[in-house]
């Protein structure tokens, strides 16, 4: 059982990107670098890692509202439509240094390929059967796709120095260096012939049904086990399959623990989201509902349990879960053919088909804070036994601002 013992903002000031004049002022741009968070072993444990995700976006409707960019309003009716002020701004990679009650930036570099070039944010191309989100420049013209492009949301460290990274778009699971350079990317199998053209190896590793994300909600959450042979990824949300109604139905996300050499699942665990409701701050201000609810952090914690950050908005909750063997769900849940599909499934289907469904222990809830911001998103669990939490800034597109967060709680180790 998790006691919290106190909660303190730590000092820090995003730096500056750029503004750009637009009818209703000025779109003030920083550097977004806290999408996931993660801690080397090979590093002093003052040091962390974070990776921002794929550059400013802000959805039609938005940027008309905020900016008068009355000319993007139509866009909004395209499902998943985004504006890009900055498409030539993609992911990067940001090591951090805890000094005292300040987080101090050390150093910044950009995803590259294997020819040392940049590798953008933009979408990748998808096959037919896919969802994909459209986007588009502040002149309202489509951009294209890049089969290099990466959405990177998730961080964790390997006992080589290397990282692996989540991505949204594939999703995917791409290894990098400490500069930055991609080393490989997994994919969905049979997914590999749409990356035609990436400057850097991509394999076709992941079981194929992560292709069935839903629209914009892909892995979001990685971590790997302390020797490095496994690593851990979830999915933002249910999947959409067979469909979007599955999605919309469906309360249960899949938590996948896969060979960190060959990315073969090696088990699967169904992690039960709460209900809509119980994000008292969101409920507060406007109706939410099922598929409003995402999960964006994972920690895997010395003794083998998970930590999980469960989200809304304005509402995050910490949980912890014991994982092993009894905690998996049969293999076969994971073949695209198995009907009905977990996300068709109720718990009450689940309990009579004795599928597993992990319990879940409150750690944290920002319900109880008013003082955390929205958009919590970053985690790294510090040998303390202290906490660290980030937002996701957005590149301060919308006026948001970078905060982390340190959180002491008790039993931690235990």
């Amino acid at each position: 059982m998790f006691a919290k013992h106190s909660i303190k903002r730590l000092s820090w000031t995003d730096a500056h990107l750029t503004d750009i004049a637009l009818p209703a002022g000025v779109m003030r741009l920083t550097r977004s670098l806290a999408s996931g968070l993660c801690q080397s072993p090979t590093d002093p444990p003052d040091i962390f890692w974070g990776v921002g995700d794929r550059g400013p976006n802000i959805k039609p409707g938005a940027a008309a509202d905020r900016y008068g960019t009355e000319h993007l309003r139509p866009l909004a009716a395209i499902d998943g439509a985004k504006i890009m002020p900055l498409p030539s701004t993609g992911p990067a990679l940001a090591r951090f240094r805890i000094d005292g009650n300040s987080i101090v930036l050390e150093e910044v570099t950009a995803f590259t390929d294997a020819n040392g070039q940049p590798i953008s944010g933009l979408p990748v191309p998808y096959s037919p059967h896919a969802e994909f989100e459209p986007v588009y420049d502040l002149a309202g013209n489509a951009l294209p796709t890049d089969p290099n492009g990466v959405d990177s949301e998730g961080i964790a460290a390997m006992p080589d120095g290397s990282f692996w990274i989540a991505d949204e778009y594939g999703p995917s699971l791409l290894c990098v260096d400490r500069k930055g350079r991609v080393l490989v990317r997994w994919v969905p199998h049979d997914l590999a012939a749409s990356f035609e053209g990436a400057a850097y190896p991509v394999v076709d590793a992941l079981p194929a049904i992560a292709a069935a994300r839903k629209l914009n909600r892909g892995f979001e959450a990685v971590t790997a086990s302390a020797n490095g042979a496994s690593l851990f990824v979830a999915f933002q949300s249910p999947l959409a399959h067979p469909d979007r109604e599955a999605h919309e139905r469906s309360r249960h996300v899949r938590i996948w623990k896969l060979n960190a050499k060959t990315g073969a699942l090696l088990a699967e665990y169904v992690y039960p989201l709460d209900n809509p409701d119980d994000f008292r701050r969101d409920a507060s201000v406007g109706k939410v509902s099922r598929s409003d609810i995402k999960v964006s952090e994972i920690q895997l914690m010395p003794n083998g349990d998970l930590l999980v950050l469960e989200r809304i908005t304005l509402s995050t909750k910490i949980y912890r879960c014991a994982l092993g063997s009894a905690h998996a769900i049969p293999i076969a849940m994971s073949q695209p053919a198995t009907r009905p599909t977990l996300e068709q499934m109720s718990r009450k289907d689940m309990m009579a088909a004795g599928i597993a469904i992990l319990e879940k222990t409150l750690a944290f809830s920002s319900d109880d804070h008013s003082e955390v911001p929205a958009d919590l998103e970053g985690m790294i669990f510090l040998p303390s036994g202290q906490l660290i939490l980030s937002n996701d800034s957005d590149f301060g597109i919308e006026g948001a601002e970078t905060q982390f967060w340190r959180i002491e709680l008790s039993e931690v180790g235990a």
